[in-house]
């Protein structure tokens, strides 16, 4: 069900976490590891599947990079763009936002399809007035302000535990997040695009008025396995 009128990113926007979970689970049957899945990470802010490459960075106490001062998240947002998500680590355990509402209206901005933070956001409201899509565990008051800096844009980080590097894939939607390596990303997404087929085919088989118990029993138990286009099939 690969559409080549759509760009990878594009195609992502199209699934859901869920079909790229089983995605992952059929790879790894055959012993393939390519990627992760993140569960408890709620929207704050936004509507719709959030999907783009990241863009990273990881902010913590400390001293910043050498050369001029700059708020954090400046540099991320002018490194991406429409297609891209912002990702951040900031696991400190320090109560202080590594996003706010500035930086929100700077990403909309530009168009950049939103944040996953693995720490405190702050300005959520704000965020919501502008439909501007933020996925963390954590909110506050609290201003980076005297508190964390931007160490570093564009390196390797850890998300909930889970490492990215700037460039892979990343989906977000209120069912959890997912990570794709960014050489395993368009093999993840075919796979979840015949997977998310195949459903579509059972939800229109039920809809129809056959009975549920067949439908599931028949088919679904086996939809991690590979077969061929079901919109093909008589049965």
């Amino acid at each position: 069900m690969t559409d080549t009128g759509f760009n990878l990113v594009e195609r992502l926007r199209r699934l859901d976490a869920c079909a790229l979970s089983d995605a992952l689970d059929q790879l790894a049957q055959k012993g393939e590891q390519a990627g992760f899945v993140i569960g408890g990470v709620a929207r704050a802010s936004g509507t719709g599947v959030l999907a783009g490459r990241a863009v990273t960075m990881r902010v913590g106490p400390g001293s910043p990079p050498p050369g001029p001062p700059r708020h954090l998240g400046t540099r991320a947002i002018e490194a991406a763009g429409p297609d891209d998500v912002i990702v951040i680590e900031q696991s400190s355990g320090i109560e202080a936002g590594c996003w706010g509402g500035l930086l929100s209206t700077g990403a909309k901005a530009r168009g950049i399809a939103g944040v996953i933070a693995d720490g405190p956001v702050r300005d959520v409201d704000e965020a919501r007035a502008m439909d501007f899509t933020i996925f963390t565990r954590q909110r506050t008051a609290r201003t980076a302000r005297g508190r964390v800096v931007e160490l570093e844009q564009g390196g390797p980080i850890m998300l909930f535990g889970v490492p990215v590097r700037q460039g892979d894939c990343v989906v977000a939607d209120e069912s959890g997040v997912i990570v794709i390596p960014a050489d395993q990303a368009e093999k993840v997404c075919a796979a979840a695009e015949r997977i998310a087929a195949r459903e579509r085919v059972m939800a229109e088989a039920i809809g129809g008025g056959a009975r549920i118990s067949l439908v599931l029993g028949s088919d679904y138990e086996h939809l991690l396995e590979e077969q061929g286009n079901p919109e093909n099939r008589k049965d």
